[in-house]
């Protein structure tokens, strides 16, 4: 059992990486929202952590990276560095639970193995609590400028798909790191230095 917790942990963990990428990348945080004067317009603009692009009504996109990243709000600069962040521990994360797990013959069955996995796991569970800031800071910038009275109605955005996928990949991460700390049985070492894990009768058996 916990050789399957492990496979479904790491995959989704790898997933939730994915996801976190994707979504950094993607320029569709801020989308324009149609409202008021809004509703007919010839142009969509489209914001993201890296560019922004236009979108017209003819079908055509042209899409300009940020000359300057200090020019930037302050959400925007530390989404990015969070992001990037996360996604270094993530790909850690990935390679720690490779390591660790069951499959792969790089480390000898043991406590330090098991510890291993857990330790992948903690990096996907990281991973994940840091890729829940950046959207959630976003989409409360976005709300609360919504329903600001004096933000003009052509600077008022509505929430992008890349929030959603950010939210999406980082609760994956949550759950694969959850699942891979799980998958660790509690017990102790035994004197030929293999490990021991206490079944439900209350005897010990070994862990392989």
């Amino acid at each position: 059992m916990s050789t399957i917790l492990q496979l479904l942990g790491t995959t989704l963990g790898i997933l939730g990486w994915l996801g976190i990428i994707i979504s950094c990348a993607l320029p569709l945080w801020r989308v324009t929202a149609f409202i008021g004067t809004n509703i007919v317009t010839a142009q969509i603009m489209w914001e993201g952590l890296w560019m922004i692009c236009v979108v017209e009504s003819t079908g055509q996109m042209q899409c300009q990276v940020y000359d300057s990243m200090l020019a930037l709000p302050q959400d925007m600069q530390a989404s990015r560095a969070i992001l990037v962040f996360a996604s270094l521990v993530g790909l850690i994360a990935i390679f720690t639970s490779f390591a660790g797990g069951k499959c792969v013959k790089c480390l000898p069955d043991g406590i330090a193995k098991a510890r291993v996995a857990v330790a992948g796991g903690a990096g996907f569970v990281t991973a994940g609590v840091l890729g829940l800031v950046p959207p959630s800071w976003t989409a409360h910038q976005v709300i609360g400028d919504f329903y600001n009275p004096v933000v003009p109605q052509a600077q008022k955005r509505e929430l992008g798909a890349a929030i959603f996928v950010c939210w999406g990949a980082a609760v994956l991460l949550l759950i694969g790191g959850g699942l891979l700390c799980s998958s660790c049985p509690k017990g102790r070492m035994s004197h030929g230095g293999r490990y021991m894990a206490a079944s439900q009768n209350g005897r010990e058996r070994l862990y392989v």
